[in-house]
């Protein structure tokens, strides 16, 4: 996972191309992949308020993640950046993963309840833009999770997974950017308070120093998480609107965060 360090959104900053499906694939199959991802799902739990009959999308690689919050939703998606690649999920049943242009979702506005962003806002070229997308797909009072490298995490400063690749975020930086595109920032979390062990033996210790850490040093974790809600009000500039702007064909049809009826439409080609 190659990187380069520029002056950007966040300052000094790693950026680098979207994380590749084999390395990601790789890193959730190893020891250390396994415990990071039980210890951002025990971070991400206490703000994963229930939406009835939640239509949730996961955007960038969420799948060990959706395997977990997605068995009580009415409907999940797994969207992965052209760039990445994506992975068959869930193994074993109908297929709901899609490659896809992560700034132009083939979804309808308004027709989704929640959107779950893992290695997605780190390696996009704009993230105002990104999240402008997400903006439009969510229904009003929707929620965006998102799960980011954080700045002054120790996992940042190493390649060997792909929390160390892309742009970290502080969390100032995330409630500016989130504002910008008229979201509120809601609820905040923090997860991998361990150093990314690569020799297998030292993995055990990390549930531990988790434990620890989220005690004794939470300014240092790997990763900070922010729920953000929806404005149900957002201003349009003047020239944005003037543009010409290709829609895509509603794949899902608009509905309220947590509305009782739920229609699916077939694709219009």
């Amino acid at each position: 996972m190659g990187t380069s360090r520029c002056a950007g959104t966040s300052g000094d900053c790693a950026l680098s191309t979207n994380a590749d499906i084999i390395d990601l694939c790789n890193f959730y199959a190893t020891p250390l992949g396994t415990v990071a991802a039980r210890s951002i799902t025990l971070s991400l739990s206490p703000l994963w308020r229930p939406i009835s009959e939640e239509r949730l999308l996961g955007l960038g690689y969420a799948t060990p993640y959706l395997s977990r919050f997605g068995t009580d939703c009415e409907r999940s998606l797994a969207f992965m950046p052209a760039g990445q690649g994506a992975e068959r999920w869930p193994a074993g049943a109908p297929l709901r993963t899609a490659l896809v242009g992560i700034e132009d979702l083939p979804l309808g506005d308004a027709s989704i309840d929640r959107i779950l962003m893992v290695h997605a806002l780190e390696f996009a070229e704009s993230p105002e833009a990104l999240l402008a997308e997400a903006w439009r797909v969510l229904a009003p009072g929707g929620s965006l999770v998102i799960v980011v490298p954080h700045r002054r995490g120790v996992w940042a400063r190493f390649e060997h997974t792909p929390f160390g690749s892309g742009r970290p975020w502080s969390r100032g930086q995330l409630t500016r950017l989130l504002r910008s595109v008229t979201f509120t920032p809601h609820a905040w979390g923090e997860a991998l308070f361990f150093p990314p062990f690569e020799r297998r033996s030292l993995v055990g210790f990390a549930p531990a120093m988790e434990r620890i850490g989220r005690k004794f040093w939470p300014m240092f974790a790997g990763v900070v998480i922010i729920e953000a809600v929806k404005q149900l009000h957002r201003g349009i500039p003047v020239a944005s609107a003037a543009k010409e702007r290709r829609v895509a064909k509603p794949v899902l049809v608009p509905a309220g965060a947590g509305a009782g009826a739920r229609v699916w439409r077939r694709q219009v080609r």
